[in-house]
């Protein structure tokens, strides 16, 4: 069990894409409820394997957010646990060479995690 409500609520959403979607809009508007709840760390090994894989999707995504807005990035995130033996690219609809260049520039809360996103599909308007 993941143990962060905010984070456990948006796990059990039933549509992943809404569930990312929700996760980016509480940090492009730095909302300090969900922010300062990341504080306490998530026990990973109380985690199921499939909300492993969710944590580590979310990880590079609340890493990088963090860092965006100068707030200091708690360690768990940064869990050796959470990264992907292979290269996990959310778009499925891509090209090898779309994938190439994903993996040279995202920034490192990414690459570190195995974890690729479009930064222009992140972003929040």
């Amino acid at each position: 069990m993941i143990g962060n409500k905010y984070l456990q609520t948006l796990f059990n959403y039933p549509d992943e894409d809404t569930s990312l979607n929700q996760l980016l809009e509480m940090l492009k508007y730095k909302d300090m409820k969900f922010i300062d709840s990341l504080i306490n760390p998530v026990d990973i090994d109380l985690c199921s394997e499939e909300e492993i894989i969710y944590l580590t999707k979310i990880s590079a995504l609340i890493d990088y957010y963090l860092q965006m807005h100068n707030i200091k990035v708690p360690i768990w995130i940064r869990n050796e646990k959470l990264q992907f033996d292979k290269p996990y690219y959310h778009s499925k609809r891509i090209s090898d060479f779309e994938k190439l260049k994903l993996q040279y520039s995202n920034p490192s809360p990414f690459r570190i995690r195995n974890v690729y996103f479009d930064l222009d599909g992140i972003e929040r308007i």
